[in-house]
Protein backbone atom coordinates (compact mmCIF):
# COMPACT_ATOMS: atom_id res chain seq x y z
CA UNK A 1 0.00 0.00 0.00
CA UNK A 2 2.60 2.34 1.29
CA UNK A 3 5.00 1.75 -2.48
CA UNK A 4 1.66 2.47 -4.00
CA UNK A 5 0.76 5.80 -2.61
CA UNK A 6 4.89 6.38 -3.03
CA UNK A 7 4.21 5.93 -6.86
CA UNK A 8 1.16 7.89 -7.04
CA UNK A 9 3.13 10.82 -5.46
CA UNK A 10 6.36 10.74 -7.86
CA UNK A 11 3.90 10.04 -10.77
CA UNK A 12 2.21 13.14 -9.86
CA UNK A 13 5.06 15.27 -9.12
CA UNK A 14 6.67 14.07 -12.20
CA UNK A 15 3.46 15.49 -14.18
CA UNK A 16 3.13 18.46 -12.31
CA UNK A 17 6.93 19.28 -13.11
CA UNK A 18 6.67 18.64 -16.70
CA UNK A 19 3.35 20.52 -17.03
CA UNK A 20 4.62 23.24 -15.03
CA UNK A 21 7.75 23.35 -16.58
CA UNK A 22 6.30 23.81 -20.27
CA UNK A 23 3.38 26.16 -18.83
CA UNK A 24 6.13 28.17 -18.40
CA UNK A 25 8.01 28.10 -20.90
CA UNK A 26 5.27 28.94 -23.32
CA UNK A 27 4.16 31.87 -21.32
CA UNK A 28 6.90 34.76 -22.32
CA UNK A 29 5.31 37.65 -20.78
CA UNK A 30 6.67 41.21 -21.54
CA UNK A 31 7.28 43.27 -18.59
CA UNK A 32 6.14 46.58 -19.78
CA UNK A 33 7.22 48.09 -16.47
CA UNK A 34 10.60 47.84 -18.03
CA UNK A 35 10.15 50.29 -21.39
CA UNK A 36 11.23 54.29 -21.78
CA UNK A 37 11.28 56.75 -24.02
CA UNK A 38 13.91 58.73 -24.26
CA UNK A 39 14.49 61.23 -22.02
CA UNK A 40 13.71 58.80 -19.33
CA UNK A 41 10.09 58.73 -18.66
CA UNK A 42 9.27 55.57 -17.98
CA UNK A 43 6.13 52.77 -18.30
CA UNK A 44 7.11 51.86 -14.54
CA UNK A 45 6.39 55.08 -13.39
CA UNK A 46 2.64 54.88 -13.92
CA UNK A 47 2.63 51.19 -12.57
CA UNK A 48 -1.23 50.34 -11.50
CA UNK A 49 -3.15 52.80 -13.96
CA UNK A 50 -5.40 49.78 -14.64
CA UNK A 51 -7.04 50.44 -11.58
CA UNK A 52 -7.32 54.20 -11.90
CA UNK A 53 -10.53 56.02 -11.88
CA UNK A 54 -12.07 56.93 -14.59
CA UNK A 55 -11.65 60.96 -15.96
CA UNK A 56 -13.95 60.78 -19.07
CA UNK A 57 -14.37 58.79 -22.34
CA UNK A 58 -13.44 59.55 -25.77
CA UNK A 59 -13.43 59.17 -29.67
CA UNK A 60 -10.59 60.55 -31.87
CA UNK A 61 -10.89 59.43 -35.22
CA UNK A 62 -11.70 55.68 -35.20
CA UNK A 63 -10.25 54.84 -31.79
CA UNK A 64 -12.10 54.62 -28.74
CA UNK A 65 -10.15 56.14 -25.05
CA UNK A 66 -10.66 55.78 -21.34
CA UNK A 67 -8.67 58.84 -19.78
CA UNK A 68 -8.06 57.41 -16.10
CA UNK A 69 -6.03 59.37 -13.41
CA UNK A 70 -4.15 58.75 -10.05
CA UNK A 71 -5.60 60.24 -6.35
CA UNK A 72 -3.34 63.36 -6.68
CA UNK A 73 -5.11 64.26 -10.05
CA UNK A 74 -8.80 63.23 -9.34
CA UNK A 75 -8.45 65.14 -6.19
CA UNK A 76 -7.45 68.27 -7.85
CA UNK A 77 -9.85 67.69 -10.86
CA UNK A 78 -12.53 67.64 -8.18
CA UNK A 79 -11.55 70.54 -6.27
CA UNK A 80 -12.07 72.60 -9.86
CA UNK A 81 -8.66 72.16 -11.45
CA UNK A 82 -8.25 73.20 -14.78
CA UNK A 83 -11.84 75.10 -15.27
CA UNK A 84 -10.90 77.25 -12.32
CA UNK A 85 -7.46 78.42 -13.38
CA UNK A 86 -5.25 76.49 -11.00
CA UNK A 87 -2.33 74.46 -12.29
CA UNK A 88 -2.70 70.48 -11.57
CA UNK A 89 -0.45 69.77 -8.39
CA UNK A 90 2.90 67.88 -8.94
CA UNK A 91 2.56 64.06 -8.92
CA UNK A 92 -0.90 64.20 -11.16
CA UNK A 93 -1.02 61.98 -13.63
CA UNK A 94 -3.03 60.24 -16.10
CA UNK A 95 -3.34 57.78 -18.44
CA UNK A 96 -5.17 57.22 -21.80
CA UNK A 97 -5.68 54.01 -23.06
CA UNK A 98 -6.92 53.92 -26.38
CA UNK A 99 -8.93 50.32 -28.22
CA UNK A 100 -10.21 49.62 -31.56
CA UNK A 101 -14.00 49.92 -31.80
CA UNK A 102 -16.00 46.24 -32.46
CA UNK A 103 -19.34 45.32 -32.43
CA UNK A 104 -20.37 43.69 -29.66
CA UNK A 105 -21.36 39.84 -30.81
CA UNK A 106 -24.20 39.65 -28.00
CA UNK A 107 -25.94 43.11 -28.49
CA UNK A 108 -24.55 44.00 -32.48
CA UNK A 109 -26.30 47.76 -31.99
CA UNK A 110 -23.39 48.29 -29.39
CA UNK A 111 -19.53 49.30 -30.23
CA UNK A 112 -17.46 48.48 -27.65
CA UNK A 113 -13.79 48.60 -27.08
CA UNK A 114 -11.65 45.70 -28.98
CA UNK A 115 -8.14 45.43 -29.31
CA UNK A 116 -6.11 47.63 -27.58
CA UNK A 117 -4.01 50.06 -29.76
CA UNK A 118 -1.80 51.98 -27.28
CA UNK A 119 -1.95 53.74 -24.04
CA UNK A 120 -0.73 57.17 -23.61
CA UNK A 121 1.12 58.69 -20.28
CA UNK A 122 1.06 62.27 -18.92
CA UNK A 123 2.92 62.63 -15.21
CA UNK A 124 3.24 66.48 -13.60
CA UNK A 125 6.79 67.36 -12.73
CA UNK A 126 7.50 71.08 -12.78
CA UNK A 127 11.28 70.70 -12.11
CA UNK A 128 11.93 67.19 -14.37
CA UNK A 129 9.87 69.06 -17.21
CA UNK A 130 10.53 72.73 -16.91
CA UNK A 131 10.88 73.56 -20.29
CA UNK A 132 7.87 71.43 -21.33
CA UNK A 133 4.97 72.58 -19.19
CA UNK A 134 5.74 70.96 -16.27
CA UNK A 135 4.35 67.95 -17.89
CA UNK A 136 6.02 64.75 -19.35
CA UNK A 137 4.58 62.60 -21.81
CA UNK A 138 5.23 59.12 -23.24
CA UNK A 139 2.79 56.75 -25.67
CA UNK A 140 3.68 53.25 -26.10
CA UNK A 141 2.08 51.52 -28.69
CA UNK A 142 0.21 48.09 -28.36
CA UNK A 143 0.98 44.80 -30.50
CA UNK A 144 -2.10 42.35 -29.97
CA UNK A 145 -0.36 39.68 -31.86
CA UNK A 146 2.66 39.78 -29.53
CA UNK A 147 0.68 41.31 -26.47
CA UNK A 148 3.35 43.69 -26.12
CA UNK A 149 4.38 47.50 -25.96
CA UNK A 150 6.85 49.98 -27.65
CA UNK A 151 8.06 53.36 -27.50
CA UNK A 152 5.82 55.44 -30.29
CA UNK A 153 7.95 56.66 -32.63
CA UNK A 154 7.56 59.49 -35.54
CA UNK A 155 5.85 57.46 -37.88
CA UNK A 156 3.02 57.24 -35.68
CA UNK A 157 0.14 59.22 -36.42
CA UNK A 158 0.17 61.76 -34.44
CA UNK A 159 3.63 61.14 -34.57
CA UNK A 160 5.49 60.88 -31.48
CA UNK A 161 8.62 62.91 -30.77
CA UNK A 162 9.86 59.83 -28.80
CA UNK A 163 11.04 61.76 -26.29
CA UNK A 164 9.14 62.64 -22.23
CA UNK A 165 8.19 66.29 -24.45
CA UNK A 166 6.30 64.42 -27.41
CA UNK A 167 3.15 65.64 -26.20
CA UNK A 168 3.66 69.29 -25.94
CA UNK A 169 3.09 70.07 -29.36
CA UNK A 170 -0.44 69.19 -29.24
CA UNK A 171 -1.18 70.34 -25.59
CA UNK A 172 0.11 73.19 -26.16
CA UNK A 173 -3.70 74.73 -27.59
CA UNK A 174 -4.67 74.07 -24.13
CA UNK A 175 -1.97 75.42 -22.05
CA UNK A 176 -4.42 78.07 -20.47
CA UNK A 177 -5.84 74.53 -18.90
CA UNK A 178 -2.31 73.36 -17.90
CA UNK A 179 -1.84 71.60 -21.16
CA UNK A 180 -4.87 68.87 -20.17
CA UNK A 181 -8.07 68.60 -22.93
CA UNK A 182 -10.14 66.17 -20.72
CA UNK A 183 -12.39 67.61 -18.18
CA UNK A 184 -13.43 65.58 -15.27
CA UNK A 185 -16.90 64.01 -16.28
CA UNK A 186 -20.13 64.01 -14.39
CA UNK A 187 -20.80 61.59 -12.16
Amino acid sequence: MKSKRMLTIAIVTALVSALGGSAVSAQVVQDKYTLKVPGGLAFSEFRGYEAWQVVSVSQDGPLFAAILANPVMIEAYRAGVPANGKPFPDGSKMAKIHWNPKKLETFPAATVPGTQHDVDFMVKDSKRFADSGGWGWAAFNYSAASRTFSPGTTADAPPQGNDAKCGLGCHTIVKARDYVFTDYGSR
